[in-house]
């Protein structure tokens, strides 16, 4: 369920950023409101997800899916310029998520390696 949650999110800070791309700098008082309602919904997601997940794993994927698909949602709707920089910076970010999802999964498997040793 935590990866639901975090998943649920991930969505509602992209909604939250869009929205705020929307709000022309707060001059649109509805979608502001919408704004913080939704960015409200993505921290109370992703706080029920850190009951199951490592912080550093959860914030990572929450913020690095966050930065490949607000990229590609300017990039597609709000045609914003993407450069071979740009792109490069994202893999980067990737594979960070990804190295760190990794590792968490060796660090829980020896921390439980050292609980039953303990017994």
């Amino acid at each position: 369920m935590h990866w639901i949650y975090l998943s649920i999110a991930i969505i509602l800070e992209l909604a939250g950023t869009v929205t705020m791309k929307l709000t022309n700098g707060l001059e649109k008082w509805g979608l502001s409101l919408l704004m913080l309602i939704f960015y409200g919904g993505s921290l109370t997601f992703l706080t029920l997800a850190l009951k199951n997940i490592e912080i550093s794993i959860a914030y990572a994927i929450w913020s690095g899916m966050g930065i490949v698909l607000i990229t590609g949602g300017g990039f597609l709707y709000f045609k914003e310029e993407i450069s071979i920089v740009k792109v490069i910076a994202i893999l980067f970010i990737l594979i960070g998520v990804i190295t760190l999802n990794i590792t968490s999964g060796e660090h829980e498997a020896y921390k439980n390696e050292k609980v039953v040793e303990n017994r």
